[in-house]
Formats: C-alpha cells, structure tokens, sequence
C-alpha cells in the first residue's frame, strides 16, 4: 500500500526507502499494533521518544513525521489532528563546510575519470549528487551553453549555466558515451532503465542515444523479472568513496563530501556579489532562507563587517 501511494505521486525510490525505514522502526516502537488501533498518540509518543532517549537531530526528527504523517494520511486514511506536547528535537545553528578554489583544485588532482568530471560539475553548477548522476545525454544543450536538471529535489526542473571551461571535456565525454552505446546495442542490449511510465509511453526510448545515462555505470545490470541486460547510471556510494579517498590524499584540513562542492558553489557566488534570489534559483531552493544559510560562509563585502573596536 505504501509503495503504490508512493509511486502514484512519482516520489523518488530514496524517498520510498526512507518512509519504509521509518515505519518499520514505527511497528517496532507500537509493538507490531494493528493498523486500525493507531492513533496520533502513538506518533507523539515516538516522536518525543525520539528526541529524548535517541536524541536525534531535529531534521531526523522531522523526517520521521513526515514519514508517518505520509502514512497516516495516504495509506490509513486518517488525520493526525493536533500535535501537541511533543517534546522537540533542538535545532543547532549549521554552517555549511565551504572548500576554496585551491582545495578543490587539490582534491580533484586525486581524482580519476569520470568522477573528476562530476566533482566538476557539482562544483561548477551547483548540483546535487543524485542530480548529476541523474543526467542524460539530452540534459546537455552545448549550443545554449545550459545544462536542464530535470526531477530535481522536489521533483521540480531548472536550468543552469555549463562553464565554459568544461565544455571540452563534456564533449569528449559525449563521444566516449557514443562508443559506448554502440558496443551496447550489438550486445542487444536492453536499453537504459526508465523513470515512471517513460518506456511506456516511448517505446525505443531505452535505446536512443538522447537518453542514455550521462555518467553510465560500468557494467550492464541484469533485470530479475525479466533476464535482459540494462544499464545503470554511477552507482552514488563510489562517487562518494573516490570523493572521499581524494579528500584524504589531498590533505585538507577540513570535512568534505559530494555536497560540500554544491555549498562550495553558492558561497564562491555570493563572494562575487551575486544576487541571492539568483543563487536560490540556480539552487533550485524553495524558499530564499534556505539560501541564505550561505550568508554565514563568507566575509561580508559592506560596512556591517563585524570588528573589534581594536581594530578601528
């Protein structure tokens, strides 16, 4: 029941893992209560178990109200009602790690193909890393110099700006993929795997060239149901493994992950005096406070500098 409520609204697979996550800790907490005998007790009472005997975060916190409020509302088809005297988790006051230039130029020199060229592209536009691995080959327009990210966080498109300086490898990253594609399809290949009802609706889409992955994984995957071979995108966990071996060899004195490069490329931004509104955009944020986290990662340009009067 979860999975179909999930899949009718094009929730991504992270998302359905996580809620799945959560309730099964849910039915834990309840001792395995029947679905009808739940009330908004239970998730007061988890919820505050939560912040207090796990002391969790206040953003794992609400993750978990979302998840059971999800569940509640689309699977039990009941309303939590009011919420109160649930004990919150403390929110602490959080400063995104920000990497300069030259250390971003360190880590990359420990990084090897094609993982250089994401870390580039996180950097460069500001993207997350399920939004990079996620492209396609017809997310790049290289005459309009514009990269599209299509089912972003939210599952809301933008448009960024390609930097010029990568254009180059872009390309020749294109025509490795058109190497690629061409071995696949004498293997008689199945195609790429497909988002919702995308196969369905164009049915050799799979095997056209515009859709195949623009970071593909290394070896074709094989479908349980079906027996065929597809390919899969970069799998996450050795992006972030390379990431995290660069940054060890590099020697930076600072904690760094895949996300840090996308905090990297909205400070560096900010510090050049570009409007915040513009950054919320290219960020793709919601809302302009998200966005202004950034604030606190660089040195203000005007007069309201904070000084000691020792300095005046």
């Amino acid at each position: 029941m979860l999975e179909n409520e999930i899949r009718v609204r094009h929730y991504s697979s992270r998302t359905l893992r996580t809620y799945k996550g959560w309730l099964r800790k849910f039915q834990t907490f309840t001792c395995s209560k029947p679905p009808d005998l739940l009330s908004s007790n239970d998730v007061k009472e988890y919820l505050t178990f939560l912040a207090v005997k796990r002391k969790v975060s206040s953003s794992t916190q609400n993750q978990a109200f979302n998840a059971l409020l999800f569940f509640y509302r689309h699977v039990l088809k009941k309303e939590f009602g009011k919420i109160d005297g649930v004990v919150r988790a403390k929110r602490k006051p959080y400063i995104p790690v920000v990497l300069s230039r030259e250390e971003i130029e360190n880590i990359l020199h420990y990084l090897d193909s094609p993982y250089d060229l994401v870390v580039k592209l996180l950097y460069g536009c500001g993207l997350r890393l399920f939004e990079c691995l996620n492209l396609r080959v017809h997310c790049m327009n290289f005459d309009e110099g514009i990269l599209t990210v299509h089912d972003g966080k939210g599952q809301k498109d933008r448009t960024v700006p390609l930097p010029r300086t990568l254009l180059p490898e872009l390309r020749e990253q294109v025509e490795s993929l058109k190497d690629l594609h061409e071995k696949d399809l004498r293997r008689k290949y199945a195609g790429v795997f497909l988002v919702n009802a995308l196969e369905q609706k164009y049915k050799n889409a799979a095997r056209d060239f515009i859709w195949q992955w623009f970071f593909p994984a290394k070896q074709l995957t094989r479908e349980k149901k079906t027996g065929e071979y597809r390919r899969y995108h970069l799998h996450p966990s050795h992006v972030q493994k390379a990431i995290k071996e660069a940054v060890r060899n590099s020697k930076i004195t600072k904690r760094a992950s895949a996300h840090t490069f996308r905090h990297s490329f909205a400070s560096h931004l900010l510090q050049a005096n570009y409007d915040i509104r513009t950054i919320q955009e290219l960020l793709g944020h919601s809302d302009v406070r998200t966005t202004r986290i950034y604030t606190h990662t660089i040195k203000s340009q005007t007069i309201k500098d904070a000084k000691s009067p020792l300095d005046f």
